[in-house]
């Protein structure tokens, strides 16, 4: 790491450690941040697209529809920007074939993913723990269990130095080196500290800040990039500005990756809060409208399948599951509908002379089957808009 790129005092020290190499520290929250023109437009966008979602949030007949495989989306995006190759019908295909043979490792990471967001959501939502560094542990405890990174001190803040550089990079060399670990300890209560203000900043330019503060301190050997994306999303459901947890950010940051780590460091070497805000607005606000957008037309196709199968129970019952998951096996359908394999059988039969089903394993035992629509409208690329190109020349 090189001192002389951290040129902005505000923005946190440079320390030179025993062994040689540099690390720096951020600045204790909260900061003062001039919320300018350009940003107060960008925050308003940010607010409208927001309140559109959280509103369409209060109005599904059944979130959990929509919400179930936008989270598995966002688990696949995430895990992803870390190295991750399953996608998502990869992943929707393993759960509903759960028992035919193990996941792959890249795919058990996506369901750590998903397991550690359901984890949080729950414990916030019944009252047990609020947003915390003890939540926090918990949900990194659970996205590294049996995974890579299982080793590197699961649900406990590190006790060594990390660094963020390409492979083989050292401390020495990585071009940024987090605070060292006896440092944790005051950035993590201050941070903690700044989770609980209130009135104080726009509750979007906080969670930004909240981000961006998480991701300096890197308080974890492994999986600080994932934890940090959940927090947006449990941030939010916590400030009330999210009903149902349907705003996901990574498919933007994985489209524009080079100028969210840029922006980010850009906080850390000029204290430029601005471009990093404005930024992470503009993700808000595409992510945001993608997921409006999406979960309208899952709506229409629930309408449009529930109408087809109106006089058919089974059928019925069968189509809302689709929406959870859009591949099925009769095992599956069994346990959804409570029935014997011959009446699971024939309901996946009725869909499929619908053309609500296809069999696309190509087995004659085991087969596997998918709502093509459905799958088509999880799989849709994401807000890919170009961001605006406003870092400033050094």
């Amino acid at each position: 790491m090189n001192p002389s790129d951290y040129i902005n005092p505000a923005a946190g020290r440079v320390v030179r450690h025993t062994t040689g190499y540099h690390a720096f520290i951020p600045a204790l929250l909260p900061l003062k941040i001039e919320l300018d023109g350009p940003i107060a437009l960008a925050l308003s966008r940010a607010d409208a697209a927001l309140g559109e979602l959280s509103g369409l949030g209060r109005l599904l007949p059944n979130p959990h529809l929509l919400i179930a495989p936008l989270m598995r989306r966002e688990a696949v995006s995430s895990s992803r920007i870390e190295g991750t190759r399953a996608s998502l019908s990869e992943v929707l295909l393993d759960e509903a074939e759960t028992e035919a043979r193990p996941a792959s490792a890249d795919v058990a990471e996506v369901r750590n993913y998903v397991a550690a967001l359901e984890q949080g959501l729950r414990r916030m939502r019944a009252g047990e723990l609020p947003l915390s560094n003890r939540l926090v542990r918990e949900m990194h405890a659970r996205l590294m269990q049996g995974v890579r990174g299982e080793h590197s001190t699961p649900g406990e803040f590190r006790r060594s130095q990390n660094w963020i550089g390409p492979a083989g990079s050292t401390p020495m060399t990585a071009p940024y080196v987090p605070p060292p670990p006896e440092e944790l300890p005051e950035l993590l209560s201050n941070w903690e500290r700044f989770l609980h203000e209130r009135d104080v900043l726009p509750d979007l330019v906080q969670c930004a800040i909240m981000h961006e503060q998480f991701e300096a301190i890197h308080p974890f050997l492994d999986g600080n990039g994932r934890i940090g994306r959940v927090l947006v999303t449990l941030f939010l459901i916590e400030r009330q500005r999210l009903i149902q947890p349907a705003l996901y950010l990574s498919d933007y940051i994985e489209a524009h990756r080079q100028d969210y780590y840029d922006l980010l460091q850009r906080v850390r070497t000029h204290g430029d809060w601005t471009s990093w805000l404005r930024f992470f607005l503009a993700c808000v606000t595409a992510t945001a409208r993608d997921a409006a957008g999406r979960a309208g037309k899952i709506m229409d196709l629930r309408e449009k399948y529930r109408g087809l199968v109106a006089e058919r129970a089974a059928a019925t019952a069968l189509v809302d599951r689709l929406f959870v998951n859009p591949y099925l096996t009769v095992a599956h359908a069994m346990r959804v509908l409570k029935v014997t394999h011959p009446t699971a059988s024939r309901a996946i039969g009725e869909l499929e002379k619908m053309g609500v089903l296809k069999e696309v394993s190509g087995r004659r035992r085991g087969r596997v089957y998918l709502a093509a629509e459905i799958l088509d409208v999880l799989e849709k690329p994401g807000p890919a808009a170009s961001v605006e190109k406003n870092t400033p020349k050094t």
